[in-house]
């Protein structure tokens, strides 16, 4: 949550952000970090369905913060609710600043918040009832 000291869920991904991955502003592109988002929640979409899964749904996507190049990108994840053939997670991007600005070497703050929805599929990508017993 916006305010919050800290992520809600677990770590699931950690990446740079790269000059590469910047708007003509020269702040991370919003829709880099929807990608790493998107990774993040098909990891554990994945690892709650034992199954293939789509994305089908982004509800409530809010840029809280820029993202800096040199920053570390954490995306931390819950599941919240699985449906018969969906599963949705909110997820959470977290920074912690390059560590070329000093006296910020400790501190993380959340960035981006949403909720993805995802749909396990069979090999022809027609929906399938979620495996609830899944151990993978």
């Amino acid at each position: 949550m916006e305010g919050s000291n800290s992520p809600k869920g677990n770590l699931i991904l950690r990446t740079l952000a790269m000059p590469a991955d910047t708007n003509p502003h020269g702040d991370i592109f919003g829709g880099w970090i929807m990608s790493q988002m998107d990774i993040a929640g098909g990891i554990l979409a994945r690892e709650k369905t034992c199954s293939r899964i789509v994305t089908v749904a982004v509800e409530s996507i809010t840029f809280i913060k820029p993202v800096n190049v040199g920053d570390v990108v954490c995306c931390y994840g819950e599941v919240v609710k699985i449906g018969t053939t969906s599963i949705t997670i909110d997820l959470e991007v977290w920074v912690k600043p390059t560590l070329d600005r000093p006296g910020t070497e400790n501190m993380k703050s959340q960035v981006t918040k949403a909720a993805f929805t995802y749909v396990s599929v069979d090999r022809n990508g027609k929906k399938q009832v979620v495996n609830r017993s899944c151990s993978c």
